[in-house]
């Protein structure tokens, strides 16, 4: 049994850190309403720039003052995919939003096989943190499901750079998502290949 000398920060599981991810838990009910009620799509997509910022204060937080602690550990990543699937899940039966079932199903898979090899790999002592390509997942994400909000709105969809208006980039946004989400989804598994492969170092 662990002494509560060996972990200083469990004393500390309701730092600042972890009431701003659980603030962006809350946030993230406002922002499926705003979608299903399909007319605040401005709103809609400031509050999901404003949720992924502070997940990026909280994280730097964490770090700059050693607050990190088993609860972030878990708590962070959960919201961050309960508030990314949740949007693209909302989005699926708006008209227009240009999100695909088949997109819902490749993200909400590729996270629960992730998070699955994450908790049964680190419950044997294995480093199964993320790696770079599941933050540039994350990246496009955010800027797929953000994009997919603003292309909702009439006149931001209609407003156009050289010509080319938003739709086709928050299409190519959301298919490049697509692509990277398998391709990250891949590279995880490949590591949890060779961490539960016999030859592999001890944690």
């Amino acid at each position: 049994m662990t002494s509560p000398k060996s972990s200083p920060t469990s004393e500390q599981s309701l730092n600042v850190p972890n009431a701003i991810t659980l603030s962006r838990l809350v946030l993230s009910f406002v922002l499926f309403a705003l979608i299903q009620s399909e007319k605040h799509w401005l709103w809609a997509a400031g509050l999901f720039v404003f949720a992924v910022a502070t997940d990026v204060l909280d994280g730097w937080i964490a770090r700059r003052y050693q607050l990190i602690t088993q609860l972030g550990r878990i708590l962070d990543p959960f919201v961050d995919k309960f508030i990314t699937g949740g949007t693209f899940l909302f989005l699926l039966p708006v008209a227009k939003s240009g999100v695909d079932p088949w997109m819902v199903v490749i993200v909400l898979g590729r996270e629960m096989l992730v998070t699955s090899l994450r908790g049964f790999l680190e419950q044997r002592g294995a480093d199964f943190s993320a790696s770079a390509s599941g933050k540039l997942k994350m990246f496009l994400q955010c800027a797929a499901a953000t994009a997919a909000l603003l292309s909702l709105h009439p006149a931001v969809a209609q407003y156009s750079v050289g010509g080319i208006t938003l739709i086709p980039v928050r299409d190519l946004l959301l298919w490049t998502m697509v692509a990277v989400t398998v391709w990250s989804g891949y590279i995880y598994v490949q590591r949890a290949i060779v961490l539960l492969s016999p030859k592999a170092p001890a944690a």
